[in-house]
């Protein structure tokens, strides 16, 4: 027995260690892409986070809302100047708009400083042991951990579509993770990003979360917490913040999800349409490199490795730095009526939520799930399977922006 299972061993390892490999090419960025501090790109990086950190205070008092925005918030008895002035920190029920259509997040400029950015908390969305699943038939044995590595710096080099994504939510300031995916109507041009859906709503418990905002190569040079502390605008957001003006996930998340126990997890997706503080250049075109979704859900035992990225926030980690998990995945299966989600041994924690998990399909890394789940010992991560219902919210955020 003992010599057979080693050369079976020693074989997976040296297959994750190439899909390793090729994970991490494919996530680099594309020739095409100008640097962070490349001048010929015409939003030069850096320069609107600048600007926007100069002005106003921390509530954005100084900020101007959109009349069609400011128009959408008196249609729900919400006063725009007081939104701005920071009434958007009211999440009484009353005021916490929760429907699909009510989705409203208005930029407030300079509410984003580096240092509000570096004290945002992960949202600790954890399953735990007495919620574990027993075998519903499509669950695999528990994986081992596999330790999270650090990505290689610059971020912006060796993946180019992975972001942070910070929010508030009534416990205060959030972080979540992000993928730049393509978006079939505007080829080369996308300014869509996937994440998680508890990153952007509460679920069957709340509403919308407030002030959404994309960063990519978030904390590009992977500087400590320490050096954050001095560190420029630009070092922090090298290609600026990107504001969410539209966001959708399932109606499965919005009516079941939770912030613990597993409820909604198999539909825990979003997408999000962001647009860039300044400037008319696509988030796409900014950071160089977008990934295709695959919608196929791929059995698991017939993918070799996915790979998990993400910014876990959650100690040991302090959501600073970008780090990676690639493993064998199998399955995981909450309730016999849901549908199977994909499981990889990983130690990251809250923060990684939402960050991409990609395969290898030829030549090519395409998105096939995002980070929902895990549990509180932090020894594995689940994803959704993204099958009908989650190309049907890609698809309609594509279809909305078509023409933009």
């Amino acid at each position: 027995m003992r010599s057979t299972r080693a050369p079976f061993a020693r074989s997976r390892g040296r297959r994750l260690a190439l899909a390793a490999t090729g994970l991490a090419a494919t996530l680099a960025l594309t020739a095409t892409a100008c640097g962070p501090s490349d001048d010929k790109a015409s939003d030069k990086a850096g320069s609107g986070t600048s600007q926007g950190a100069d002005k106003g205070s921390d509530t954005g008092s100084d900020a101007k809302l959109p009349g069609d925005l400011a128009d959408k918030l008196k249609d729900h008895g919400i006063d725009p100047d007081k939104w701005k002035d920071g009434g958007w920190k009211n999440f009484e029920k009353g005021e916490w708009l929760r429907e699909a259509k009510d989705f409203v997040n208005p930029v407030i400029e300079g509410l984003w400083k580096p240092e509000r950015m570096k004290d945002a908390k992960d949202p600790k969305k954890t399953i735990a042991a007495k919620d574990a699943p027993s075998d519903q038939g499509a669950t695999d044995p528990e994986p081992s951990p596999v330790q999270a590595k650090r990505e290689k710096t610059p971020y912006h080099e060796n993946a180019a579509p992975v972001g942070k994504i910070f929010f508030d939510a009534p416990e205060g300031s959030m972080v979540c993770s992000g993928t730049v995916v393509k978006d079939p109507r505007n080829p080369g041009k996308s300014n869509l990003v996937w994440t998680a859906g508890h990153c952007v709503h509460a679920g069957s418990a709340g509403g919308w979360y407030r002030n959404i905002t994309f960063v990519p190569a978030y904390n590009d040079l992977g500087k400590s917490e320490a050096e954050l502390s001095n560190a420029a605008p630009q070092e922090v957001a090298p290609y600026g913040q990107y504001w969410a003006d539209w966001v959708s996930t399932s109606a499965e998340w919005i009516d079941q999800g939770a912030a613990s126990g597993g409820a909604g997890a198999p539909y825990d997706y979003a997408v999000m349409h962001v647009k860039p503080e300044q400037g008319s250049k696509s988030l796409e075109e900014t950071v160089g490199n977008a990934l295709e979704v695959d919608f196929s859900t791929p059995a698991a035992q017939s993918v070799s490795s996915m790979g998990a990225w993400g910014y876990p926030a959650a100690p040991p980690y302090n959501g600073q730095i970008m780090h990676k998990c690639i493993d064998k995945p199998g399955r995981l299966s909450l309730t016999s009526t849901q549908p199977t989600m994909y499981r990889i041994g990983c130690t990251m924690t809250g923060g990684s939520s939402g960050g991409g998990w990609f395969r290898m399909v030829g030549d090519k890394t395409q998105l096939v799930s995002n980070t929902s789940i895990g549990p509180a010992e932090n020894t594995w991560l689940a994803g959704p399977q993204l099958g009908k219902g989650a190309e049907q919210v890609y698809d309609m955020m594509s279809k909305k922006y078509g023409s933009k």
